[in-house]
């Protein structure tokens, strides 16, 4: 699970220590290290349920939530999106730009937390979250920023590990109450929502990579009509 998620000028290309990074700075150190700890977190190939939904949609702007070390971000790019890509970790971040350079491929950079981001409303085509860390508050800021960043039109790809919203706390300090799980970003949609895809599947994982453990995925899938 990786809470991925980012704020700083959404033109940068490039993302820099002294970014102007806005978000909780606990936040930050804490996934920074995470990063740190491994030359590389993640597997390096693109996620497969974001491979598998997105098979069927015209390239436009793409909101990747949590992008970590860009292999989403990247993957899009190459497939003709404008790709917008938000991290809480500059470790990742930094480490996401090299590999869109070494592609020769340009993505918008933003490291900042999701409810921090100074992101345009309702003006993306794609918003994709998978396995974000979103830190679940009372006034379900998380939920709703996802749903007000997708343009009318667009569609919302949360994709979560099944089975991890009823675990109990864990002695790592793990709490799965402490964060959002795509059941409450459903219980949010209205009739401006259409769902096109909620349930639990096999995962089609990368392999290697943090997470690779994991084998059934809760996919939702929603359209916004207006």
């Amino acid at each position: 699970m990786a809470e991925h998620i980012a704020a700083g000028s959404p033109a940068a290309d490039t993302p820099s220590p002294a970014d102007g990074y806005v978000g909780d700075p606990a936040v930050r150190a804490e996934w920074d290290n995470r990063y740190a700890d491994r030359q590389q977190l993640w597997s390096g190939s693109p996620n497969g349920a974001l491979v598998a939904e997105v098979a069927g949609l015209t390239p436009g702007r793409v909101l990747d939530v949590g992008c970590g070390e860009g292999a989403d971000a990247v993957w899009l790019a190459r497939g003709g999106w404008d790709v917008t890509a938000l991290e809480v970790s500059g470790v990742a971040l930094e480490r996401a730009a090299g590999h869109a350079r070494d592609a020769g491929l340009t993505v918008r950079w933003v490291h900042a937390a999701l409810t921090e981001a100074a992101l345009p409303p309702a003006s993306f085509d794609l918003v994709s979250a998978q396995y974000p860390a979103l830190l679940r508050t009372p006034d379900a800021a998380a939920e709703q920023a996802l749903l007000s960043a997708v343009a009318p039109g667009g569609v919302l790809l949360l994709v979560h590990h099944a089975g991890m919203d009823t675990e109990h706390a864990h002695d790592s300090g793990f709490d799965p109450a402490d964060y959002v799980w795509p059941s409450m970003v459903t219980a949010l949609l209205n009739d401006d929502w259409e769902v096109e895809v909620d349930e639990q599947r096999p995962r089609v994982a990368p392999d290697g990579g943090a997470g690779a453990h994991h084998t059934d995925d809760v996919v939702l899938r929603a359209r916004r009509l207006r």
